[in-house]
């Protein structure tokens, strides 16, 4: 199995929203939490649109700023976005380098704060 498989089923089994773009901020790949997230707007059909037409243009102004920042050094890979205090979750731009720790893109990742509700364990049927 090719270790790609298994970075793809930790994505498609977050429960948080990971929207991957390349350097030309063109949606590369949505998970499932994201495509029923975003359903309104388009949900998987905004795959290969730009991310910079889901934003405004202040923001846009941001995302592409960042990008510039996660470029001039290798350590330059996660900037906190904001917190959405209705979900309880702070969102994240990070930033996705090859094996040479060259920049090839980013996501956006959504980070839940409120606690865990099931109970521990529960697997058994």
């Amino acid at each position: 199995m090719k270790m790609s498989e298994f970075f793809k089923s930790i994505i498609d089994t977050d429960l948080c929203a990971v929207v991957i773009c390349d350097l030309n901020h063109k949606i590369i790949y949505m998970n499932p939490a994201a495509v029923d997230r975003y359903s309104k707007s388009g949900g998987a059909s905004l795959i290969g649109k730009s991310i910079l037409d889901c934003h405004n243009a202040g923001s846009g102004s941001i995302i592409k700023d960042i990008v510039e920042w996660f470029k001039e050094d290798k350590s330059n890979n996660r900037v906190y976005t904001f917190h959405n205090v209705k979900e309880n979750k702070d969102v994240y731009m990070v930033a996705l380098r090859n094996e040479n720790d060259e920049l090839i893109g980013y996501y956006e990742k959504h980070e839940y704060r409120n606690a865990e509700t099931a109970k521990i364990y529960d697997y058994k049927k």
